[in-house]
């Protein structure tokens, strides 16, 4: 239990952490509470249109690059972190006012959206960064572990409270309440003891500092594999607002309460995923090729449950492969690349993965409303198979992955990989340089 949770040791770590937790549990109560509001009072149940608030949203990571990724390597971190908070919980207010006024229109939401996905753009890689300043490389896979953990807790209880609270005070309290969480997060870093950080100098702008994140990870075939998984993964794959929403309208005929209660439900998968990755120090790239399989077939199966009790179940396994892939991408990419470039790897990455949703959530809204939210399902396994297919061919063309037969049985054989072995050493507490 202490391996699990070492992080936790340090200050600056558990203070950012208690912070962020709060802030999470009212952005997930958000989450959900646009997504109703879009999907059952501005309209008539359409999917797309929740498909498009989501493309609006997670659009800008994409459009903004390098600049993102540039500001989080260059700029204080903790700083940029201060105003994008502070922002993102004014959006959340402005929201909040609109809806209580009965003014709201599908415009509104899509202006909102949009802005957030701005802010966003330049938080998300700031924030993923910032855990490496929090502690320090012998730590650093723990900690983005534990990272996934909160955000997962607040995953499984924000939806649960957004059903609860929509049903009793309606989705503009909702909005406004969440508008408050972000003092939580804003506090923590405002206490945040300075002189501990593991910041190291800023990089100098030179001429093409902008663009060395692409050069970067253009020299590096498994970033690029895994980038390329993240991409088909974002784009079909992790759309669950629609799935879980139109499932739960169209097919369950539900209301926001089991809505809630089966987005938790995946949550309680997505958290246990972060509770193991975070008793595994060193992730590589066969543990995401498994667990991007496992994410194929467990939503092939969701799609065909019966109910939502069953429907239920089998999310806690799409949550807990997800979970599992998404914490091993997010450690590997960063403990194996140079800290002076981290923000603008990270910015590539959040990019990769916000940026195929304004490609997919449309599309996949679309195909909810020409044949049903179990064959969106189905295209969303088929993203995390073709994604365990990638890895594979990476592994096998890079790591010589084949098979052997020995005394009868079959065996994989894979080469070591050299960025691997560096992480192994930096988790055996071994300075690497």
């Amino acid at each position: 239990m202490d391996q699990m949770f070492h992080s936790l040791r340090i200050f600056n770590y558990r203070l950012w952490a208690g912070g962020a937790l709060v802030s999470n549990v009212g952005t997930w109560m958000q989450r959900i509470g646009q997504d109703w509001l879009v999907l059952t009072v501005l309209t008539d149940g359409n999917a797309t249109a929740v498909g498009t608030v989501m493309a609006l949203q997670f659009g800008p990571p994409l459009l903004l690059l390098p600049l993102t990724g540039f500001a989080a390597d260059h700029w204080d971190r903790r700083k940029l972190l201060l105003a994008t908070q502070a922002i993102s919980g004014l959006l959340a207010l402005g929201l909040g006012l609109l809806t209580l006024a009965g003014v709201i229109q599908l415009w509104h939401v899509y202006g909102f959206a949009l802005l957030l996905g701005c802010v966003t753009a330049f938080d998300a890689p700031a924030r993923q960064a910032f855990v490496s300043d929090l502690v320090s490389d012998d730590d650093l896979a723990n900690a983005v572990a534990l990272n996934s953990a909160s955000f997962n807790a607040a995953r499984m209880l924000g939806p649960a409270a957004a059903g609860v609270l929509i049903a009793a005070v309606g989705e503009g309290w909702l909005f406004v309440i969440n508008a408050g969480s972000y003092a939580a997060v804003l506090l923590s870093l405002w206490f945040i003891r300075v002189h501990e950080l593991f910041s190291e100098a800023r990089p100098e702008r030179e001429r093409g500092s902008l663009l060395a994140g692409f050069r970067y990870v253009w020299n590096r075939p498994d970033l690029m594999a895994v980038l390329v998984m993240l991409f088909l993964l974002g784009m079909l794959g992790f759309n669950f607002a629609i799935f879980i929403s139109t499932m739960s309208v169209k097919e369950f005929g539900g209301d926001a309460s089991q809505f809630g209660l089966l987005t938790s439900a995946m949550a309680v998968g997505t958290m246990t995923g972060a509770l193991l990755s975070a008793r595994r120090p060193v992730p590589g790239m066969v543990l995401m090729a498994v667990s991007a399989a496992a994410f194929g077939v467990s939503m092939v199966v969701a799609a065909v449950m019966p109910g939502p009790i069953l429907f239920a179940v089998v999310l806690f396994f799409v949550g807990l492969a997800a979970l599992m892939f998404m914490t091993a991408s997010n450690s590997m990419m960063q403990l194996t690349t140079e800290r002076s470039m981290r923000g603008r790897v990270l910015a590539l990455r959040i990019a990769v993965v916000m940026g195929g949703t304004p490609l997919g959530a449309p599309l996949v809204g679309w195909v909810v409303d020409r044949f049903g939210a179990r064959w969106a399902m189905g295209v969303g396994a088929l993203s995390g198979l073709a994604a365990a297919a990638v890895a594979v061919a990476y592994l096998a063309r890079h790591r010589q992955l084949r098979v052997s037969r020995d005394e009868g049985r079959l065996r994989l054989l894979i080469q070591p990989d050299p960025n691997h072995m560096t992480m192994t050493r930096v988790a055996a507490g071994e300075r690497v340089t």
